[in-house]
């Protein structure tokens, strides 16, 4: 879409998603601003696994999750993203019935989560973060009763106990950290559900295993199954996803694929010059630390190396963005 530059009336042509907030600045005047994009809650299409529209839930007056809007695609590796307290766990609990939602909808697999979430659990595994098990039992015994509350096959199993080995005839309560996670993803996969829901699921494993992991998940994704990965970890976000959405205070504030997030944000300019960097004129979002002069720009960078031609430049860095970058960006001045 295009919108107009308030200050000289410039067109300026942007892309985003509904409900998403984004930074510009005009390429003729460089006035510096922000612009989000008309919401347009989606609709159900036999391509979506979830759809979420205004989703929220309240703890009284404590916010948890507020107007959530957003679609998980069937045979996509969707990342949830946001530090402890952002409100993954609320919006997943939401999703999975544990909780009532204070308003708002959402459908997993074509059907609403206040009518039939018992004919959903039983099509999808789920990894929580504070993950408890029942210590009394072995790990045998406790497959075994997932197994006879899901009354399916299991045609995972054999491949999740070569992966992740875990000693099934100890009991769970002399299990280590690692291995009470390995044996929560096991039951998780093991009767190959149509979505895999999974809250923070690397905790605890080393990274060797983190890695066969991730090969597990993508020969998942190549079989059509979906995966909501939540996930304060930026590295594995960037590794294992298709798309993220970024939470903050409750709030969806990003959605969109990784690369395409990082091409949005536009590169990190770099520049030292002979001059002083008082007499650059730079946009409004530039910084001077230690002699350089730090910019962000997005599709202008032909404009800014014409005007550095003016100065004696000693040194120039252009940097892509990070999900890291991303992250910080989205978070800054957050306490």
């Amino acid at each position: 879409m295009t919108v107009a530059c308030p200050q000289c009336k410039c067109q300026i042509s942007i892309q985003g998603n509904p409900g998403e907030r984004i930074e510009l600045t005009c390429p003729e005047c460089k006035i510096h601003g922000f612009f989000r994009f008309p919401e347009e809650p989606p609709t159900q299409t036999p391509g979506d696994a979830i759809v979420v529209k205004n989703l929220t839930k309240y703890y009284g007056n404590i916010k948890g999750i507020e107007e959530l809007t957003f679609t998980v695609k069937k045979g996509e590796i969707f990342g949830f993203l946001g530090p402890n307290g952002a409100g993954k766990t609320t919006t997943i609990r939401t999703l999975l019935g544990y909780l009532h939602p204070t308003k708002g909808d959402a459908n997993v697999l074509g059907k609403n989560i206040a009518e039939n979430i018992v004919d959903i659990k039983r099509n999808i595994g789920y990894i929580p973060g504070d993950l408890n098990l029942y210590n009394h039992l072995t790990g045998r015994q406790f497959l075994n009763y997932f197994d006879s509350l899901r009354n399916t096959e299991l045609p995972l199993l054999p491949e999740l106990l070569r992966i992740f080995e875990v000693p099934l005839d100890r009991k769970i309560k002399g299990y280590s950290r690692g291995m009470k996670q390995k044996l929560g993803i096991i039951q998780a996969f093991m009767d190959d559900p149509e979505i895999v829901i999974m809250d923070e699921p690397t905790s605890g494993l080393d990274p060797l295993l983190q890695q066969k992991f991730y090969d597990f998940l993508r020969h998942q994704k190549k079989k059509g199954r979906t995966i909501f990965f939540s996930s304060h970890v930026l590295s594995e976000v960037d590794k294992i996803c298709d798309r993220i959405g970024i939470i903050r205070n409750g709030r969806l504030v990003a959605l969109e694929d990784v690369e395409t997030l990082k091409q949005k944000m536009g590169k990190l300019i770099r520049v030292k010059i002979k001059e002083k960097p008082e007499r650059f004129t730079g946009p409004k979002n530039m910084k001077r630390t230690d002699d350089w002069i730090e910019f962000v720009t997005n599709d202008d960078i032909d404009y800014w190396i014409k005007q550095l031609s003016h100065y004696t430049v000693l040194d120039l860095e252009i940097h892509e963005f990070s999900l890291e970058d991303i992250f910080i960006h989205y978070y800054e001045g957050q306490t």
